[in-house]
């Protein structure tokens, strides 16, 4: 393992700590966008980068069962703890999004909330989320997107090209999640564009998509 990696393992080690402490503050904000996430998930679901299980908290009864995958082990010690408390049954376990070791077309709904910005390989990731999902199975999501603006987009490109990568985990301000889905395969049910936190001025994070798209059937 060279220098490089074990830097960037330190630097994941130190944000998944400072994120375990400031989540519950944070969630006073974005709890309201989680529930309108997870609002019509059904069956047995996949949550992909399930951090310290915030999202636990508001999945619906129409859920048979949740296996959440986090790859961090303190995130995943706090995402334990979480699901004991968790409305419907969850299993957290140790896992990265580009290789998801369940079978082809086993889950009814995949969850990704927050995760497509920073792992390693989005293309890798949101094709294992196709794969796994049976056909008219649903994709939940809650990601970060470029400005519409072109002032902010060129802000977020220079922090995700200099220091925010490295002060959050990995995450980037500015992947085209939205043309990722559909290039994976999945079709747009619903699609809604919105500002987290919304301020005016609207911040370099604040602009995320949130909606569901559907693997469609096949021909």
């Amino acid at each position: 393992m060279n220098a490089t990696t074990n830097a960037t393992r330190r630097r994941h080690r130190l944000f998944a700590r400072c994120y375990g402490r400031l989540s519950p503050a944070m969630e006073q904000g974005v709890a309201e966008h989680r529930r309108t996430l997870l609002r019509a998930a059904a069956g047995h679901v996949l949550e992909v980068g399930a951090g310290a299980g915030a999202n636990f908290a508001h999945y619906p009864t129409g859920v048979t069962r949740v296996l959440a995958v986090e790859p961090e082990p303190h995130l995943r010690r706090l995402a334990d703890a979480a699901a004991r408390q968790a409305p419907v049954p969850v299993r957290v376990v140790d896992g990265v999004a580009e290789r998801l070791e369940v079978p082809d077309e086993s889950f009814d709904a995949v969850v990704a909330c927050l995760v497509l910005c920073s792992v390693g390989d989005r293309h890798a990731a949101l094709a294992e989320m196709f794969r796994v999902l049976r056909p008219g199975g649903r994709l939940h999501f809650f990601e970060h997107v470029p400005a519409r603006t072109p002032g902010l987009r060129r802000v977020q490109r220079a922090l995700d090209a200099t220091v925010w990568p490295l002060l959050n985990g990995g995450c980037h301000l500015a992947p085209d999640t939205q043309a990722a889905i559909q290039r994976a395969g999945f079709r747009y049910d619903r699609l809604h564009h919105l500002n987290w936190p919304d301020t005016r001025p609207p911040l370099p994070p604040s602009p995320h998509i949130l909606g569901v798209a559907i693997r469609p059937h096949r021909m």
